[in-house]
């Protein structure tokens, strides 16, 4: 059996925070605003992974009001939905992500977050894709307010 999930997050710009996005730190003059580090692009793959079993959303399992996420790596989130996935017999088969940007150019990054993110996972890179892409200047993105993230996941059982 394969499953399908989707995930999407969307954080404001924060001065004074590092900018963290696929696990790759990218240098810029903002950071964006959460309870973690705030990786948009992570959290949208593990709301993806957790969706694609129908387990909620990644605020259902590292809510905000607990002291133990502050400022915590969101690999470790994306650690933990894959434990969880491997726990209900899935294996992840691709990742397709976009980040939506209209500041500062990701495309030198592409590369080392696809590799980060297949590492956490625990998969090879051939199977992470991972987009970058501007509004044109339009919405909040365009208005350089945030960056948003989008991401579907291909899960397959594997004890069938």
């Amino acid at each position: 059996m394969i499953r399908i999930g989707h995930g999407y997050d969307v954080p404001r710009f924060a001065p004074d925070r590092a900018l963290v996005l696929g696990g790759v730190k990218i240098p810029y003059t903002y950071g964006l605003d959460g309870h973690s580090d705030a990786d948009v692009l992570t959290h949208a793959v593990c709301d993806a992974l957790l969706g694609s079993l129908a387990l909620g959303d990644i605020g259902k399992h590292f809510p905000d009001t607990d002291p133990a996420y502050r400022g915590v790596d969101s690999q470790l989130l994306l650690a933990a939905c894959r434990d969880k996935l491997r726990q209900a017999g899935y294996a992840v088969v691709n990742v397709d992500a976009t980040v939506i940007a209209q500041k500062p150019k990701l495309s030198p990054y592409v590369e080392a977050m696809r590799v980060r993110l297949a590492e956490t996972l625990q998969t090879d890179p051939s199977f992470i894709s991972v987009k970058a892409t501007t509004e044109e200047g339009l919405g909040f993105t365009g208005a350089l307010q945030g960056i948003a993230a989008h991401a579907v996941v291909l899960v397959q059982n594997t004890e069938q």
